[in-house]
């Protein structure tokens, strides 16, 4: 596959310099100053040739020019921090010199809507062929796995990127996270992350990099990971509901999973409702957290929903609520409000 050449310009290192960049704690920033493992991670993505490009956090712009390379139809980098205004002007203006076209916002991921600058033209029908979108991005720590839960809701109910059919994203994180999202049943890593992921998509873990790439060296090493959009999702309930009954499945790992699962009802009623969770799902109850499939977790929501149905009181039982308020009531000087389960 044939890259573009860039009219030259000043290396990611050097405009830090001149720019007296630096990266803000706060904001988890990691800079790639090596433009070949900038390139190494842009080829993972697929062919971009045409595509319409969103990247987040692009920072100072270092794998942005490894997707300018590759002639995408329009790259759209969303920016949170206004410092890199010049430097990603900078590539702007290259990538416009050889007829490319180049949008730069400033706004924060996590509340942007995306739509807003995707083309209608590239929509595709969800069992078509992936759309010619790609979502690309060198994450900070501190947003990766609430980003990455918020847009398998996206994908689960077809919203976003994914109105316009299975969109494609590859995204960096932090070693340990990259190695959960891909954890196959009976895992040590294996999570409620890796049940979600893997419902509504593949996620392909690519390389591993080490944290000395990165400016400034972060105490973790970080993984390349892609997610691709399955034609068929692994469950059939609702985001919401699947991800309640997952997380308090693997809210006590080391124990059995009926354990956690006995979580989603009120005290006296725990064990009778627990146990009819498995029956009606034909699983052991004895089974560990890591060892459920998504498949068996889609089993045992269906049994949580019909037993929902017939005890339409239980969908209002919070357990973190009720622990609460039995830890008030072991406090002197406070009045309790005794639970109503």
């Amino acid at each position: 596959m044939s890259t573009l050449r860039l009219p030259p310009l000043p290396s990611i290192k050097n405009l830090l310099k001149i720019y007296k960049l630096h990266a803000v704690k706060q904001l988890s920033q990691n800079f790639i100053l090596d433009q070949n493992l900038s390139d190494k991670i842009i080829r993972k993505t697929g062919n971009l040739s045409d595509c319409h490009v969103l990247e987040v956090g692009p920072g100072p712009g270092g794998l942005t020019r490894s997707i300018l390379k590759h002639q995408p139809n329009k790259v759209i980098v969303v920016e949170k921090d206004k410092r890199f205004e010049p430097t990603l002007e900078m590539l702007a203006d290259a990538f416009a010199a050889v007829n490319g076209n180049m949008e730069i916002i400033f706004d924060d991921i996590m509340r942007f809507n995306m739509t807003t600058v995707l083309p209608r033209t590239e929509a595709k029908a969800w069992t078509d062929k992936n759309p010619r979108i790609r979502l690309i991005g060198n994450l900070p720590f501190n947003i990766s796995t609430p980003l990455i839960i918020k847009w398998l809701h996206a994908v689960c109910e077809r919203t976003g990127p994914w109105e316009f059919g299975r969109t494609r994203m590859t995204l960096t994180f932090q070693k340990e996270v990259a190695e959960r999202l891909i954890a196959e049943p009976s895992d040590l890593q294996r999570c409620r992350l890796s049940v979600m992921a893997q419902a509504w998509t593949k996620p392909i873990l690519h390389f591993i990099i080490p944290g000395s790439s990165f400016v400034p060296k972060p105490d973790v090493d970080v993984g390349v990971v892609t997610f691709v959009p399955l034609t068929v999702p692994r469950t059939k309930h609702e985001f919401t509901i699947f991800e309640k009954v997952t997380r308090h499945i693997f809210s006590f790992r080391q124990k059995y999973s009926i354990r956690g699962i006995e979580t989603l009802f009120p005290l006296e009623y725990r064990k009778e409702l627990g146990q009819m969770m498995y029956k009606l799902s034909d699983l052991n109850p004895q089974t560990r957290p890591m060892q459920l499939t998504v498949e068996d977790i889609d089993k045992l929501v269906s049994a949580y929903k019909y037993l929902l149905e017939k005890h339409p009181e239980i969908s209002f039982y919070e357990y973190r609520a009720s622990r609460r308020i039995v830890s008030l009531s072991d406090t002197k000087d406070i009045e309790v409000v005794e639970c109503t389960d």
